[in-house]
């Protein structure tokens, strides 16, 4: 394509000396594009997204939860349970046997890394579908009554992995540890914002943990954002409540 234009340009301004010198050039440059052409289109926002398939994306997730399950040194049969009970509801019974096979054959007894997976999973999927990841291992760490600091710790590390920014990280980790500003942190405001700023930052957050920012996952995780929107509804109420909006 560019070899040819060149040449055009180049016959019109040099006629047929500039139309050969022009067709070079443009092969020259057609031949760089096609070899670097990761490199281009990033440059030019064009690079597609990599893609994960089902199956590594939950084999992937899961070895995520044996971490999780395993931060405190207390693997509970609660929070085992919670997973299962996740991926059953997530693909069904036989898929997500599969996956556990799979996982207690191939990965349960080697080292996970949780940067090496994480990573994995940044470059190959939404964030929509990551800030889920993030409130699903929360999910599993409070299955068994409590989040603890551990858990929490590693859920973090995790987060950073996965490309999460620090405030939608509090955000969701906040409908889990209840505290006095906690209804802030999940709107992720100051207490000392006007109700003005309040209203904005509800219906920003609403926004973006509507469900139908993951309306191609698994009905599991749309409930998973449904939880997340509720939170977030109960946040702005508790508020609104507070200051008599």
């Amino acid at each position: 394509m560019i070899k040819w234009l060149a040449a055009i340009l180049g016959y019109i301004y040099f006629r047929f000396p500039g139309a050969i010198l022009g067709f070079i050039i443009g092969s020259l440059l057609d031949n760089y594009i096609r070899s670097s052409g990761g490199m281009f289109n990033s440059l030019f926002g064009e690079q597609k997204q990599k893609k994960v398939s089902p199956g590594d994306f939950e084999l992937n997730l899961l070895s995520l939860c044996s971490i999780v399950i395993k931060a405190d040194g207390n693997v509970s049969q609660t929070e085992l349970d919670y997973v299962r009970s996740y991926f059953v509801q997530a693909y069904g019974k036989e898929r997500a046997n599969a996956t556990f096979r799979t996982f207690n054959e191939v990965v349960k007894d080697r080292q996970v890394s949780a940067s090496n997976i994480a990573r994995y999973l940044a470059a190959r999927t939404r964030y929509a579908t990551r800030l889920q990841i993030i409130h699903f291992l929360f999910g599993i760490a409070q299955a068994d009554g409590r989040v603890s600091d551990a858990e929490a710790e590693v859920i973090k590390d995790i987060a950073g992995y996965l490309q999460i920014g620090h405030r939608d990280f509090e955000s969701i980790k906040a409908m889990f540890f209840k505290k006095t500003d906690s209804a802030y942190t999940i709107l992720e405001i100051d207490k000392s914002v006007s109700d003005d700023e309040v209203k904005k930052a509800f219906r920003k957050m609403a926004k973006k943990y509507h469900p139908d920012k993951l309306g191609h996952m698994d009905e599991a995780y749309r409930k998973g954002a449904e939880e997340k929107f509720r939170k977030v509804q109960e946040a702005y109420d508790q508020i609104k409540k507070e200051r008599g909006i």
